[in-house]
């Protein structure tokens, strides 16, 4: 529920320092017409309490009742209505207490009765104008702390549905390279006991670090190539000697941070276009440098045009790292991929925090 306006400092300074203005005015006046300054004095109390009162009702009813955008009429009413209790209130408390009192010692009864019933109307209007005004001022405090609230449920609400794309996203690579894991040690187990044997070690070794990371939302380069590692020795078992990797990084780029296991489906997708339609050995070439304000990652890989199509995006890795990065980043341009000279290369750039 939206804090009341007069339950902050700031506008409940600017209303008493109102109230006391006008007090004042509405003394000086009130002696100007003829009233003792006792008289004026107490009158201007006394309506100005009631005014503040109804103020004060106003601001703090309008928190469980908002009128809406077609029902703003229920303002001019509800003003009316409350300015003519005030007034009467006025004349039940004022006209007893200070009828027939002297101005001043010596000086005729002041008819204070007939003098009210001259000025009921300036009255009015005056507390009209200072209920209406309040009415207004809290419609659109109390419509202004509901759009704010409905624009951070809004952003809640975007950032929940976020994350969880996101994680779903992650949660969908490990199952994917583990079906693959899991046919390579199948296949090992009766040719190559002992390879298979490596192989579950080292697929658990990756699997307990992939758990490590999945409250992380930010990985330094340099944990990011050793969890890359871990993988790339997996491939290296089911793929022998025809896979080899060089891995490059500039200075300074090992305290660049990027999203946990983002390289991965990238190598992955490589291997698959590099290694899949061929059985010469095939060089996997990773690059990490700082381009401003970016890190930028080349991963590299030859194909054989006649066997491999490679296209921009293919393969369930390269379409889930783009979504990720759009959601990370809202940017369809950090992930290229380009053909040159019989070699596909994917390029990531992960803008870095100053």
């Amino acid at each position: 529920m939206a804090k009341a306006p007069l339950a902050t400092g700031k506008f409940l300074l600017i209303f008493l320092s109102w109230w006391a203005i006008w007090a004042f005015l509405q003394i000086s006046l009130l002696v100007g017409f003829g009233l003792s300054f006792s008289a004026a004095l107490t009158d201007s109390l006394v309506s100005n309490t009631l005014v503040a009162l109804c103020c004060a009702f106003i601001s703090n009813n309008m928190q469980y009742y908002l009128p809406k955008k077609e029902r703003y009429w229920y303002i001019l009413f509800i003003s009316l209505g409350l300015s003519g209790i005030i007034l009467l209130a006025c004349k039940a408390i004022l006209v007893p207490l200070l009828n027939d009192k002297a101005p001043s010692g010596g000086a005729a009864a002041f008819d204070y009765a007939a003098f009210f019933s001259k000025s009921w109307a300036v009255r009015y209007d005056i507390v009209f104008l200072q209920v209406g005004c309040m009415s207004i001022l809290s419609v659109l405090w109390y419509s202004s702390e509901e759009e704010q609230e409905n624009r951070q449920r809004r952003n809640d609400a975007e950032r929940l549905s976020k994350e969880a794309e996101l994680f779903k996203l992650r949660q969908q690579l490990a199952p994917h390279f583990l079906f693959n894991s899991l046919n390579s040690i199948s296949a090992l187990i009766g040719s190559q006991p002992e390879q298979a044997r490596k192989m579950i070690q080292q697929l658990s070794d990756f699997l307990r670090n992939n758990l490590r990371k999945e409250e992380q939302q930010w990985v330094l380069l340099s944990e990011e190539l050793q969890y890359l590692e871990l993988y790339l020795d997996i491939e290296k078992v089911r793929f022998g000697h025809r896979l080899s990797t060089e891995v490059s990084c500039e200075a300074g780029c090992m305290a660049c941070k990027l999203p946990p296991m983002l390289l991965q489906p990238i190598v992955e997708n490589a291997i698959k276009f590099g290694l899949y339609d061929t059985t010469d050995s095939v060089c996997i070439s990773i690059k990490a440098r700082v381009e401003g304000s970016y890190v930028r990652i080349d991963v590299q890989n030859p194909f054989d045009p006649e066997t491999s199509r490679p296209k921009k995006g293919t393969g369930f890795g390269l379409t889930s790292i783009q979504r990720r990065l759009y959601l990370l980043f809202a940017r369809p341009d950090l992930l290229e991929t380009k053909v040159e000279n019989n070699l596909f290369t994917t390029t990531v750039k992960i803008p870095q925090q100053p």
